[in-house]
């Protein structure tokens, strides 16, 4: 749930880069870093923290080029090291620097090979680096002295080829030019615009839409599934669709949690998408019960205001802010550590008594990952004054973990694994609870784009699109994973801003 930034402009590129990792910052907030190309001298700045805290002045009026990418990193295992910030930097061939969103399912198989065939040294536990060095070493064997964008397709069909998993990639070549690319599937976002200037169009990659549309690039449309985008340095667009077969799985869930209302993904108003489920669920229930009693609707912020204003519209309940937020606490989905969460809830939300004493209230959340959270948001309404606190997850029940970059824990610490509806209910303190069927919340995705005919659902169903995931595979990502390597030290290495000088 990384964020990724490239833009070719003809001018510095550094304040627009950290204003679109600003817009990004909900995709991550453990590390942020932006490299730019000046000529053919790199400079480079990341570090651990938000985006503000990481890029002072005197770091930025070192990041001078005209063209750069930018990251924003939470981690999806191990410790948030500074060490495995993004982007990371080989020097050879050409000098070659990258940012990406997702996750390789066989990275510590090539990692391995990297070595053995490749020749090349993995320095971090980042499968960033990596795709980093596959990417490079496929370029390397080509042999030019000068890259051309047959070459650079040519490299990132070879990525395909090597790696699996779900990549959504911005690399820069030294001295060249802006590379993206997205895994055959299509499970990460990523998409492309453009704005027009006196000198001519510049470019930007980005994850989500939204970024191009608040630094006024209009957006073109999405990579597709195995698709790559080259802009050269000096403005021209290159396209190549590099995936053998290409196959359109894109991940249900940004729809669900992870992107802004605002973003069009695939084609796809995430906000229309969450009105959508909305209605879905308030027809459920409608359904199930009929003669319901509820007052109010109130909905835990921000992701689920959305659906929960619809579902009080179509059910004919009042909707109200039962709950205040304070945005100088970050999202307690991201921070690692069930400690940290657990602490960060009563800090995050203030309960209005008011619109909780003597009402039976319907919470609406985005969806129930651990369930630490809502438990203790339902006793705050209790706390309140609620006559009784009914529960509502816009998403089916999470009973598998992610292997795709969306940091879902080991099966063991999601609530709904193994359990039934009515043991949740209990285990989380509600009178009720319901959860949105999975088919209904497929059908509220594909509205957008009928074209797309599946989506990554497994964190839902346990199938995963990849089809290379395998019990063994999930035993070892429940090691990475587990919160007690996560609440480790970590290392705070600050990283000034560096001159990564290739000559050509």
């Amino acid at each position: 749930m990384c964020g990724i930034v490239g833009i070719v402009g003809y001018s510095n590129v550094n304040q627009t880069l950290y204003d679109a990792l600003t817009v990004l910052q909900h995709r991550g907030q453990d590390a942020a870093g932006i490299v730019t190309c000046d000529n053919s001298k790199l400079y480079l700045r990341k570090n651990n923290g938000m985006v503000r805290d990481v890029f002072r002045s005197s770091h930025m009026q070192r990041l001078v080029g005209n063209m750069g990418i930018g990251h924003v990193r939470y981690p999806t295992a191990g410790s948030s090291s500074s060490a495995e910030a993004q982007p990371f930097y080989v020097n050879s061939p050409y000098g070659i620097t990258l940012a990406h969103n997702g996750n390789l399912t066989n990275a510590l198989e090539i990692g391995e090979d990297l070595f053995k065939s490749d020749l090349r040294h993995i320095n971090t536990n980042s499968d960033s680096e990596v795709l980093l060095n596959i990417f490079a070493h496929e370029l390397q064997v080509l042999g030019k002295l000068k890259p051309s964008e047959e070459d650079i397709f040519t490299a990132v069909s070879a990525v395909h080829h090597r790696c699996r998993g779900a990549y959504g990639v911005v690399a820069m070549i030294t001295g060249y030019g802006i590379v993206g690319f997205r895994d055959p599937h299509g499970i990460r976002p990523v998409c492309f615009g453009e704005r027009q200037t006196e000198k001519g169009t510049e470019y930007m990659i980005a994850s989500e839409s939204v970024a191009l549309q608040a630094m006024g690039f209009q957006l073109v449309r999405d990579i597709e599934p195995g698709e790559a985008v080259y802009i050269s340095q000096d403005g021209q667009l290159f396209t190549r669709q590099c995936a053998a077969t290409p196959k359109h799985s894109p991940c249900i869930f940004e729809h669900v949690y992870l992107a802004r209302p605002d973003s069009i993904m695939d084609g796809i108003s995430v906000y229309k998408a969450r009105l959508r489920m909305g209605d879905k669920l308030a027809d459920k229930i409608k359904r199930v019960w009929p003669d319901h009693d509820i007052d109010v609707v109130v909905p835990i912020p921000d992701t689920s205001r959305t659906s929960a204003l619809q579902l009080a519209n179509t059910l004919g309940v009042k909707y109200r802010e039962g709950f205040i937020k304070n945005r100088y606490i970050g999202r307690t989905f991201i921070m690692p550590g069930q400690s940290e969460r657990k602490k960060s809830v009563r800090q995050k939300l203030n309960a209005i008594e008011l619109e909780f004493q003597g009402k039976n209230v319907l919470l609406v959340d985005d969806s129930i990952v651990r369930g630490t959270t809502c438990s203790q948001i339902i006793q705050m309404a209790r706390d309140a004054g609620a006559n009784k606190v009914y529960f509502a997850s816009a998403a089916p029940a999470v009973r598998y973990p992610n292997v795709y970059g969306i940091d879902m824990p080991s099966a063991e610490e999601l609530i709904a694994h193994d359990s039934t509806v009515e043991e949740i209910q209990e285990k989380i303190g509600a009178d009720w609870l319901v959860y949105q069927d999975l088919q209904d919340l497929i059908d509220t995705a594909r509205e957008g784009n009928p074209d797309i005919e599946e989506f990554d659902c497994s964190v839902f169903n346990g199938k995963y699109v990849t089809g290379d995931i395998d019990e063994d595979y999930l035993n070892q990502l429940e090691q990475r994973r587990n919160d007690m390597a996560k609440s480790g030290k970590t290392e705070n290495v600050d990283e000034e801003a560096i001159d990564l000088h290739n000559p050509q």
